[in-house]
């Protein structure tokens, strides 16, 4: 959720060949895992979503739901909350009636094939688990297996703000955390081991 801080594993998916994969054990990205990176339209930006896709599957979404090389996805952490309809968010890959950028473009121009994507090598496709409401791979295209930099292990506090307050912590957000630290702080959320697929 925003306004989850979380602790990253960054040695959970050391580079193939790196000096690093030869010292230690790594795992390699996963179907289902949830993984931290640095978002390609802007590397400063650290992004965490869920792997849909690994490179060779064929992704499409019919009526909001995922299937994957032609078989249903079983995804009971994914969320629907927002009931607008949008039919490109809902049927993946079709004409887009929002706004998608240019990464984005290009990956439907590209990788699209007999009406699903076909995740190309070294790629993933990634998606929010609030799905109606998650800026990921349907609007900005795949993510390179370079920019992946770890996973979550632990939400060790979460805090109920805007993400604007989150990203520049400005004086009103240092003003909102002193007067509502322990009403916003979701305890629920607090200390939280994060489970991937």
């Amino acid at each position: 959720m925003t306004g989850d801080h979380v602790i990253v594993d960054k040695l959970a998916y050391a580079p193939h060949g790196s000096a690093m994969s030869k010292l230690l054990p790594y795992e390699d990205v996963r179907r289902g895992d949830i993984v931290v990176f640095r978002y390609p339209v802007d590397i400063r930006q650290n992004y965490v979503k869920r792997v849909i896709g690994a490179p060779g599957d064929r992704i499409h979404i019919a009526n909001g739901t995922v299937y994957r090389d032609g078989e249903k996805l079983r995804e009971p952490w994914a969320q629907y909350i927002d009931a607008v309809d949008n039919h490109y968010r809902d049927n993946f890959p079709s004409q887009p009636d929002s706004s998608i950028l240019p990464r984005g473009v290009a990956m439907l121009r590209d990788y699209v094939h007999a009406g699903e994507l076909v995740v190309p090598e070294d790629n993933y496709f990634v998606m929010g688990d609030n799905r109606n409401n998650s800026e990921d791979s349907r609007y900005w295209g795949l993510v390179p297996r370079e920019n992946i930099i770890g996973k979550p292990v632990l939400v060790f506090w979460s805090y109920d703000a805007p993400t604007d307050d989150l990203l520049e912590y400005s004086a009103h957000h240092f003003v909102d955390l002193a007067q509502h630290f322990f009403t916003k702080t979701r305890w629920d959320r607090t200390l939280r081991l994060v489970h991937g697929g």
